[in-house]
């Protein structure tokens, strides 16, 4: 049985040859992990059966090894060797697979798995890849603005903790960015990190922009290796506010309107079609040479119709980029005369006259009293109905608002005129008497009775129209009178006299009246003396009938008794 002593002296030299000693067939070996992740590398040793222990070692770049890992076939004990980077990180299997935690750039190296037997040493390098994916990319320091025919910088294209380091592209609407001279410019630079030694890539880009770049999209991306491969990461979209100069203006009237009418106030707008727009302009006025500089609105307050012309606006730098626009101030004038009040006496001529100026065929339309003429009112002899309230109003059609009206209150005045006429009643036995008065103001009409001076109160008037009313009385005269009919107002007071006859038929009523009353009377007193001379024949006879006995001789008396009797009767 071997000593201790030569054991160790054994074991020492298996592990110097151990470098050297390699079992045949096997090759180069890599395990590929993600940065974090663990590391898991299989030995890829056929255990012997007459197996010792197992051991890990790693090579630095000189070449010397650094063992950090052993396990006993025996005792099934695990030993980790005091490195102080892989404290607490390290695992090894009953299998003798080594398991390393979050996986660093560091641990990229060349491992090597030893299997010790008493008499051979047998070892399976790995090489280890770790692989860190970059953040995604973004455009940073983004230009505010760029302007065309400039080459500018447009921006920095950042991405941070890659391993290995990667490749930045830049995109334009999705197509790829080469390197164009004068036109495409891109600076690309990589950084590591001396302690996580993680790569931060920068491309700048340097672009010399159209108008056709005008809401374009930018973007780049960054191309790295993983664990599984290459792959690409893309950043957001980004726009960039393009500037160009003003190629041309244009001139707008505010607010818009189909015309434009004396008393409008306008604006005069004016606008360039670059980026950004010109702040200030030269306005330029009907008949002044000489610009006037403003904003890019120049009001004008109260147009008049000597406004009317051509405006223009241009660049103040660049005095050829001009706009034009014409304008038309629209007026309208109304002359009637005469206006106003106006006062004339019937059967005057008055000439009316309604003049019409416009920068359009203007419509007239006359009302009197609120009623639509056919035509305008021409007067060569005034009447008292052509009195009343004219206007003559014009508008253009084609303005809207732009109307104008005047006035004439036409009064027709007249003094008092008067006629007056008669009428019998078919009866004959009452007389109308209409007095017909004409004239402007309105006459005050009393009627009277000449010689006595009585003033008739009971007439009847007719309504006030035109300057003419009337006024009647009926009368049944016994007697023949003669009526006067008086007229007043401001003007003149005027008088007529109408002489009205008796009634011719008033003595052959009284005839046939008394006539009638005298036959009246006769039957009355007929009737009376009838009454008495029965009622005295009546007494009579009784009496003579007492007596007939006594007195039968007396034939004389009875004779002469009823003779008288006969003779009253009749």
């Amino acid at each position: 049985m071997e000593s201790k002593g030569a054991s160790s002296c054994r074991l020492l030299f298996c592990l110097l040859i151990s470098a050297t000693v390699l079992r045949p067939g096997l090759g180069w070996y890599t395990v590929n992990s993600a940065y974090g992740d663990t590391i898991i590398m299989p030995c890829r040793l056929d255990v012997p059966q007459n197996l010792m222990f197992g051991k890990w070692k790693y090579e630095k770049p000189d070449g010397s090894p650094v063992f950090i890992a052993f396990r006993s076939s025996t005792k099934k004990s695990v030993q980790y060797d005091d490195v102080p980077e892989y404290k607490d990180r390290l695992s090894l299997s009953e299998n003798y697979t080594l398991s390393i935690s979050n996986a660093r750039i560091s641990d990229e190296k060349r491992f090597v798995c030893m299997l010790v037997t008493e008499d051979n040493v047998f070892e399976a390098p790995t090489i280890v890849k770790v692989f860190k994916q970059p953040s995604k990319p973004e455009i940073v320091s983004k230009a505010l603005f760029l302007e065309t025919e400039q080459l500018k910088k447009l921006g920095d294209c950042i991405s941070e903790d890659s391993y290995p380091d990667g490749n930045i592209t830049w995109y334009r609407n999705g197509k790829v960015l080469h390197p164009l001279e004068g036109a495409v410019v891109i600076i690309f630079k990589k950084e590591m990190d001396p302690v996580t030694q993680l790569y931060t890539m920068t491309s700048t880009l340097e672009y010399k922009t159209t108008k056709a770049d005008i809401q374009m999209p930018f973007t780049c991306s960054v191309t790295y290796y993983g664990p599984s491969g290459q792959k690409t990461v893309h950043s957001e979209q980004a726009v960039f506010d393009i500037y160009y100069p003003t190629e041309q203006v244009t001139i707008q009237v505010l607010p818009p309107k189909t015309a434009i009418k004396e008393g409008d106030n306008i604006t005069l707008k004016c606008l360039g079609n670059g980026n950004p727009p010109p702040e200030e302009f030269l306005f330029y006025l009907p008949g002044q040479p000489e610009g006037i500089r403003s904003s890019n609105t120049y009001t004008l307050t109260d147009v008049r119709r000597n406004a009317t012309g051509d405006y223009k606006c241009s660049l103040i730098d660049k005095k050829s980029t001009i706009a034009s626009a014409a304008i038309t101030v629209h007026y309208l004038d109304l002359s009637l005369n005469p206006s106003g009040e106006v006062t004339r006496q019937i059967g005057d001529a008055l000439p009316v006259s309604c003049t019409i100026s416009a920068s359009r065929n203007a419509t007239v339309v006359w009302m009197k009293d609120n009623i639509r003429l056919r035509s305008s009112p021409s007067f060569s002899s005034l009447h008292y109905q052509d009195a009343g309230n004219y206007v003559c109003e014009t508008a253009l059609q084609e303005v809207e608002g732009l109307k104008k009206r005047e006035s004439l209150t036409l009064i027709v005045e007249g003094k008092p005129q008067i006629k007056m006429t008669k009428k019998t009643d078919p009866s004959g036995l009452s007389k109308t008497i209409i007095c017909h008065v004409e004239g402007f103001p309105k006459p005050a009409i009393q009627w009277t009775i000449t010689g006595s001076g009585s003033v008739i109160n009971q007439t009847e008037e007719s309504p006030y129209i035109n300057g003419r009313y009337y006024s009647k009385i009926i009368i049944s005269p016994e007697e023949n009178v003669t009526l006067t009919c008086t007229a007043e107002n401001q003007l003149e007071r005027t008088v007529n006299s109408l002489n009205v006859s008796a009634n011719e038929n008033r003595e052959k009523v009284n005839d046939q009246a008394k006539l009638i009353v005298g036959i009246v009377v006769g039957l009355l007193l007929a009737a009376l003396v009838a009454g008495v001379v029965y009622w005295l024949y009546m007494k009579k006879s009784k009496t003579a009938s007492k007596h007939v006995n006594k007195d039968l001789g007396n034939m004389e008396e009875n004779k002469k008794l009823e003779e008288n009797n006969h003779k009253t009767e009749a």
